[in-house]
This record gives C-alpha cells, sequence and structure tokens, in this order.
C-alpha cells in the first residue's frame, strides 16, 4: 500500500513539473508590448469620389441606356446620389524613423485623398504619401513630426520555421490589438503575387491589421501584415507578411526616387512534377523549368533556351519555380550573374546581364472562324490543325514559331495528362513543333513505354506537361 501511495504522489509530483515547465517554456510577450507599441500607428484613409459611378467603383464608360425602362432607373438612381461622397478606411503602420517615416501596406491607402496617422499616445498627423508599390503591397508615408519612437528592424531572411512572433495592429478599428503565434512557412508564392516570398504565420490577422508590424522575441520588426486567406472574411488560420528585408529594399528605392525598378529576366517559367523531372533527366522535382523565352530579352541574349530547368540563380539554389521572381526582382537593374541550367541531361552555367522590367502591354484579340477538325485522333487521341492568321495576332506567335493547334482531344495519352482542346503544341519530346508536316514526324518517332516532355501554350500562357506514352 505504501508503495501504491508513494508512487501516486511521484506521478502527481512529475504532472505538476511538467505544467511548470511547459508554462515556463511558453513566451511572455508583455515586456515586448510595452516597448514596441508605441512605434505602431492606426492609419485612416478618406476617399472623395467624385461622381457617383466613382463611389460605387463603376468604369467611368460604363454604358447607360438613354431611353426605356433601365435608361429612366439609371438616371433617377444617379440623379438621387450625392458627388464628393467621403468613404473611410483603416488600416495599420509603423514609424521607421524619428523624423516621420511610417511603413504601410500599397492597398490601406490606394487612391486616398487624405491620411490621417493616429499616434499611441492619442496625437494625429496628416501625411503625405512618399511612394507606393502594388507589387510588393508597400507603401510609404511621411508625417511632418521629430522625435517619434521607431521599430527596431530585424532580417526576416534569419527567421525560423516555428519561432514565435506577434502582431501589433487595429482590427476592426479595434487600436493596439496584440495576437501571437508562430511562423508556419517562409517563401509562400500567392496567386497572382510573384514577388513577394511571404512569411506564413497562424497569427490572428483581420481587417484593419494590414500594414502593421510582426515582431519576433527580440522586439525586431520581420514582417509587414498583409493579407489572410479566408472563406469568411476573417480570420482562419492562415496569414501573410511582407518579409522586411524585402519591405525595407522598396523603402530605400522609395525614398531615393519614388518608384521601384525590378531585375528583369525574360522567362515563363514553370514547376516540375515527378514525371516531369524524369522526362528531363532530373532525379526528383526540382528547379523552375522555362516554358517561354521572351524575345529580346536579357535570358535570350544569355542564351536560355525553352525546356531549361533553372537550378541555381546567382548563388541561390531554386528549389521552385515560385522562388524566381523574388529573386530576379531583387537584383540589381545592370548586374551581371551566373545562372546554373540543367539542359538535355547536362548541367551547364550562363551569365546573365538583368535589366529593368517593363511595364505590362495589352494585346488586343481577335476572332476568326477556324477550319472544321478531322474525324479521328492520332496516336496520343489529339485532333490538331495549324494556328490561323488570328490566333497567330492574338498569340503574338513570331514566323518561326509554329506550332498546331488542338481543335478535339480523345481518349489516349494526351487526356490523361491533361491536354485541352484549344491549346497551342509547341513543342514534343525536346523536338519544335513548326507545322502539321513536322509534328506528324515527331509524333511517329516518339519512343514507346516512357514519359516524353509536351510544350503546350494557353491563355495564361506557356505549360509543360509530361506524356505518358504506352
Amino acid at each position: 500500500m505504501r508503495t501504491l501511495r508513494g508512487l501516486s504522489l511521484l506521478f502527481v509530483f512529475a504532472a505538476y513539473a511538467a505544467v511548470v515547465m511547459a508554462k515556463a517554456s511558453l513566451p511572455d510577450f508583455s515586456d515586448l508590448v510595452e516597448e514596441t507599441a508605441p512605434a505602431v500607428v492606426n492609419i485612416s484613409t478618406v476617399y472623395k469620389a467624385k461622381t457617383p459611378l466613382e463611389r460605387y467603383h463603376l468604369p467611368k464608360d460604363l454604358p447607360i441606356p438613354k431611353e426605356g425602362p433601365l435608361g429612366d432607373f439609371f438616371r433617377r438612381f444617379l440623379e438621387e446620389q450625392q458627388p464628393d461622397a467621403e468613404m473611410e478606411s483603416l488600416g495599420s503602420g509603423f514609424i521607421i524613423s524619428s523624423d516621420g517615416y511610417i511603413l504601410t501596406n500599397h492597398h490601406v491607402v490606394k487612391d486616398a485623398d487624405e491620411i490621417i496617422v493616429h499616434l499611441h499616445n492619442r496625437d494625429s498627423y496628416p501625411a503625405r504619401l512618399v511612394g507606393s508599390d502594388e507589387a510588393t503591397d508597400i507603401a510609404l508615408l511621411k508625417v511632418d513630426a521629430h522625435d517619434l519612437p521607431t521599430v527596431k528592424i530585424g532580417r526576416s531572411s534569419e527567421l525560423k520555421i516555428g519561432a514565435w512572433v506577434l502582431a501589433i495592429g487595429s482590427p476592426f478599428g479595434f487600436d493596439y490589438t496584440v495576437t501571437a503565434g508562430i511562423v508556419s512557412a517562409k517563401g509562400r508564392s500567392l496567386p497572382s503575387e510573384n514577388y513577394v516570398p511571404y512569411i506564413q504565420t497562424d497569427v490572428a490577422i483581420n481587417p484593419g491589421n494590414s500594414g502593421g508590424p510582426l515582431f519576433n522575441l527580440d522586439g525586431e520588426v520581420v514582417g509587414v501584415n498583409s493579407q489572410i486567406f479566408s472563406r469568411s472574411g476573417g480570420f482562419m488560420g492562415l496569414s501573410f507578411a511582407v518579409p522586411i528585408d524585402l519591405a525595407m529594399n522598396v523603402v530605400r528605392q522609395l525614398r531615393e526616387k519614388g518608384r521601384v525598378s525590378r531585375g528583369y529576366l525574360g522567362v515563363l517559367i514553370q514547376d516540375l512534377d515527378q514525371g516531369l523531372a524524369r522526362s528531363f533527366g532530373l532525379d526528383h522535382p526540382s528547379g523552375a523549368l522555362v516554358a517561354q523565352v521572351m524575345a529580346d530579352s536579357p535570358a535570350a541574349r544569355a542564351g536560355l533556351e525553352v525546356g531549361d530547368v533553372i537550378l541555381v540563380f546567382d548563388g541561390h539554389p531554386i528549389h521552385s519555380s515560385g522562388e524566381l521572381p523574388p529573386l530576379v526582382g531583387s537584383t540589381p537593374v545592370g548586374k551581371e550573374v551566373d545562372v546554373e541550367v540543367q539542359r538535355h541531361g547536362e548541367r551547364r552555367h550562363l551569365r546573365v546581364k538583368l535589366e529593368e522590367l517593363p511595364k505590362k502591354q495589352e494585346s488586343s484579340e481577335k476572332s476568326e472562324t477556324a477550319p472544321a477538325p478531322a474525324a479521328e485522333g492520332d496516336r496520343l487521341g489529339l485532333v490538331v490543325r495549324e494556328p490561323t492568321q488570328s490566333e497567330v495576332e492574338e498569340l503574338e506567335l513570331s514566323s518561326d514559331t509554329g506550332g498546331v493547334v488542338v481543335e478535339e482531344v480523345k481518349r489516349g495519352a494526351a487526356a490523361r495528362a491533361g491536354v485541352e482542346a484549344g491549346d497551342l503544341l509547341l513543342m514534343l519530346d525536346g523536338q519544335p513543333i513548326r507545322d502539321l508536316a513536322s509534328y506528324r514526324r515527331i509524333l511517329k518517332k516518339l519512343p514507346s513505354g516512357r514519359e516524353v516532355p509536351l510544350l503546350l501554350r494557353r491563355r495564361e500562357g506557356p505549360l509543360f506537361i509530361a506524356l505518358k506514352l504506352p
């Protein structure tokens, strides 16, 4: 009996000790908050809609009927609306210099007519927009003040997955709300976001936190809270911050010249899956597969080719395609860098001199009746034809690009690989498809029983897929 009672007491003490140790291992953020909160600001903006159309974010050239019931409705609607209606939005930011420079998100101050910065001590200042960069969602503000409290800038490159982080902001207008969590991942690529390797955390972030700081346990800013992933509009366990290393590079350029310039390589890339990796002679999926090389670009001048797999850029290993655009964008314009690629199973080193990223150009859309497709599929299960003149213009194809258009996908290797009607086939098993004749020659010589790469082009851009031949 004594032995059992002694064991029971031992278990009780062990459990108590475990609880004490667990509590001791959890961080206490109170000192960190007291130290850093004075340098965090609340930002309110006012947008003065000049017309009713602008007030509801409708296009200025909206076709409004002049007659009929619909015309009467629009006329009454527009007459009832008051022009110069003021709309407000809220966000967060933080002071990076004692003379009044403040960092926040681009989307917090976008199109604002007035920006007001509210400090921790309840002082308020009108702010001037020094510059803003939509691609990284970073904006720099300036207020006329001196001896302001400032944050300490850390290094996001030294941040480790699993480390504790803390956010201070104004979610839903609740000033100086503190939330904490851990770093869930680094280098995240988000849809339509090419130049930011986001820090993913499980810190609770909601509307109003945007532009606020993400601190490490040393009280240093390591990120700028920017986005959440949500199906409800609120926090669902996923939040994303712009790395402070990238943000401060943007700030430096905005202060020096009021805009941001980025390195330009001139390639369209994609990830590799296991099938594509095997078809290009790689042991495992790694690197960025070049699906298109832009004409008259640094990549073209350096000799990069479609089908190259970029493995190292300027000394940085490329594990996935999403890692390459931020590296290229943050590389100084004019710098010559070493690029290691795999081509036809061999490693090669190329020297590329980066240029400034050009502005995007929109192309006009045209239509043309296509010829009727053939009735039967080929060895891959495809019915193909040569592109029409309007398709050549729409896809901006050069005279030597060629290719064949998929009219119909029947059962076979192509259907299993995901080929779709309307795809333009450009390269098969490393050989360019110039026309129908070259396509048929390549198709006839394809080896059986292994995977071969197929380069195609859709409206979204070029894409490599792996075809498993029976």
